[in-house]
């Protein structure tokens, strides 16, 4: 008994030890708060083409009149039922993913008391329904970081 007593005070030293370095995950939102992506880009998979087809960009620029904190991992917590109003800028993008500067087109995006009632939820805001065939800056709520319709 005597002889392992050491051994297992240097092994619980070295799991709080190792607990202790484990790198923070991403903050918690407070209780009263959801996450939205502060920009996001749709692509799909197109099989009979056998490419990747690189969707426009969505980034919002303001929340009600005022430039949003982005938390680090790309989110900026809105609160739940409560009605604001998102300024958004989007941009189609060329086939091998880069912006096309002179497709660049804003929206503005109004969010409801009802919009949001869950906190601590992740949601994204797209540019459009569907990556492909589309034109304009039609922001699209949803809970998915994949569009809501597969083109054709």
């Amino acid at each position: 008994m005597q002889k392992t007593a050491p051994f297992l005070f240097s092994l619980m030293v070295l799991v709080l030890a190792g607990c202790q370095s484990l790198p923070e995950g991403p903050k918690p939102t407070a209780d009263n708060t959801i996450l939205l992506s502060s920009e996001h880009c749709l692509s799909e998979y197109l099989k009979d083409l056998d490419k990747e087809h690189y969707g426009p960009c969505l980034r919002i620029t303001e929340v009600n009149g005022q430039q949003p904190a982005i938390r680090d991992d790309g989110f900026i917590e809105l609160p739940v039922a409560r009605a604001l109003t998102l300024n958004t800028s989007c941009v189609y993008r060329h086939a091998d993913g880069t912006p096309i500067p002179l497709t660049v087109e804003t929206a503005e995006f109004r969010i409801t008391n009802e919009t949001f009632t869950k906190p601590g939820q992740r949601w994204y805001l797209h540019a459009q329904e569907q990556a492909r065939g589309v034109i304009g800056c039609k922001p699209t709520l949803s809970r998915s970081i994949y569009p809501t319709y597969k083109t054709e």
